[in-house]
């Protein structure tokens, strides 16, 4: 019964969603099948249009699996945008710099750079929650500005091309990069390091003491302390794993994608995170399937606004008009067994 309301409500939520985007595309001056035909086809109607969508599905897995990881520990991490352009900045420096280094080592170091500089800056976060009780979001709301503001100071001036005027680091070099996987598009081997930490951080949540360590700690924390769990060493290692991720995001990009560090790289992939976290309900398997959702509707919405001028902002729309409802939902629930338990 209760899987049967539940499967009704995702029913209810995506007719809503429909009808709010039908009207969305009649107020846009557009016809709505016309340019749900482009949408549709704009995903499957070439190989290009279709392996874009796990191209732009990639980052969203690394800093979506850092928010989950984050938020189960009751660590509200909302600076995956700062910790990836951290490890966008880490991998960059290494990939330009460590030259003698054959080319497969050096990705190596540069994705183990690109994990340490985003974990180390959600650590900072942890470590004030910690020890001084400074709320988390604040400091990594904070903590986002400097970052993306410190890779335009890199591109301007120690990572800036010596050979151009641009803000831009040099381009990296193929044997430094990420192969492509199926070529002439875009999809590159970040798909399959981000398969791999789907499964990882899957393993880690559900199979391990660690994992049960951090549930546990984020459901209850005095509850954790009268079992001996410690909630300052399980909150430092939920920040450190969740930067990390978001750093890894930023390696990705800059060594699938661009090839090279730019300014506004992450096209807010971070924030984007925590959406894919709360509609995947903090499951890694969520995460990745909510992801290449995502980014499917991206690459339509990108079809009709090329097609027919329609603007592709109309997505995101729908997108916040799906976390409000799915929130609505949830503090319903939330009502009836407070009103339920009171009788």
């Amino acid at each position: 019964m209760k899987e049967k309301k539940s499967y009704m409500s995702v029913l209810w939520i995506g007719l809503i969603t429909i009808i709010v985007g039908i009207l969305l595309l009649i107020l846009a001056g557009v016809n709505p099948f016309e340019a749900m035909g482009k949408f549709i086809n704009g995903i499957f109607g070439n190989i290009n249009g279709f392996f874009e969508i796990f191209v732009k599905a990639t980052p969203l897995i690394f800093t979506g699996l850092g928010c989950t990881v984050a938020f189960r520990t009751g660590f509200f991490n909302i600076g995956a945008e700062g910790q990836f352009y951290m490890g966008a900045v880490a991998a960059t420096f290494v990939a330009l710099n460590f030259t003698q280094v054959p080319g497969p080592i050096r990705i190596l170091i540069a994705i183990i750079a690109g994990f340490l500089s985003g974990g180390i800056w959600a650590l900072i976060a942890a470590i004030f929650k910690a020890k001084f009780n400074i709320s988390e979001i604040i400091v990594t709301i904070m903590l986002n500005y400097i970052a993306i503001n410190f890779t335009g100071l890199a591109v301007r001036t120690f990572l800036m091309d010596p050979s151009g005027s641009v803000p831009q680091s040099a381009r990296i070099e193929s044997e430094a990069a990420f192969s492509l996987l199926m070529p002439p598009t875009r999809l590159n081997i970040g798909f399959i390091i981000a398969i791999a930490a789907v499964i990882l951080v899957w393993i880690l949540i559900q199979k391990t003491t660690i994992g049960y360590e951090l549930k546990v700690v984020g459901m209850n924390q005095r509850a954790a302390k009268c079992n001996g769990i410690s909630v300052m060493k399980n909150i430092i290692i939920s920040a450190v794993l969740s930067g990390g991720l978001a750093g890894i995001a930023g390696v990705v990009e800059v060594l699938g994608i661009q090839k090279k560090l730019i300014e506004g790289i992450s096209s807010d992939c971070g924030y984007t995170a925590v959406l894919i976290a709360l509609l995947a309900c903090n499951k890694p398997l969520g995460v990745f399937g909510v992801a290449i959702g995502f980014a499917a509707m991206q690459v339509g919405a990108n079809s009709m606004q090329r097609q027919m001028g329609v603007p592709s902002s109309i997505v995101n729309i729908l997108v916040g008009l799906v976390v409000l409802l799915i929130l609505a939902k949830r503090l319903f629930e939330n009502i009836k067994l407070k009103q339920h338990q009171e009788k």
